[in-house]
């Protein structure tokens, strides 16, 4: 089933990240979500110290994401499997820390 990620980074992560603020902090980092596509947007995610926040827009990251929306959305599908597979066919694009990259899975396990 597709998610609307607009929804997700607008409405559910921010949600999720005020009720698990505690253990989002840490995670300890800054993510930038760059979302091409139709469905798509661009979102500032900081799970650090001074978080958690979810906002649209771009800003400081200790890790940069780049990703279709038709890709993003195989990797909420299945995130270990399509995640490596969308790396390395060059469709998931990571830029800064690429270890912190692996910790968005627990960042978007969050309800």
């Amino acid at each position: 089933m597709a998610v609307d990620i607009k929804h997700l980074f607008n409405d559910t992560l921010p949600a999720a990240l005020t009720k698990n603020a505690e253990d989002a902090k840490t995670i300890g980092a800054k993510f930038q979500m760059n979302i091409t596509g139709p469905t798509g947007g661009e979102w500032n995610i900081d799970v650090s110290a001074t978080g958690p926040v979810c906002k649209a827009g771009s800003g400081d990251a200790d890790c940069t994401i780049s990703i279709t929306d038709e890709d993003f959305q195989k990797l909420v599908e299945n995130p270990q499997a399509n995640g490596m597979q969308l790396f390395f066919a060059g469709k998931l694009k990571v830029t800064g820390n690429q270890m912190l990259a692996m910790k968005l899975q627990k960042l978007f396990s969050y309800q």
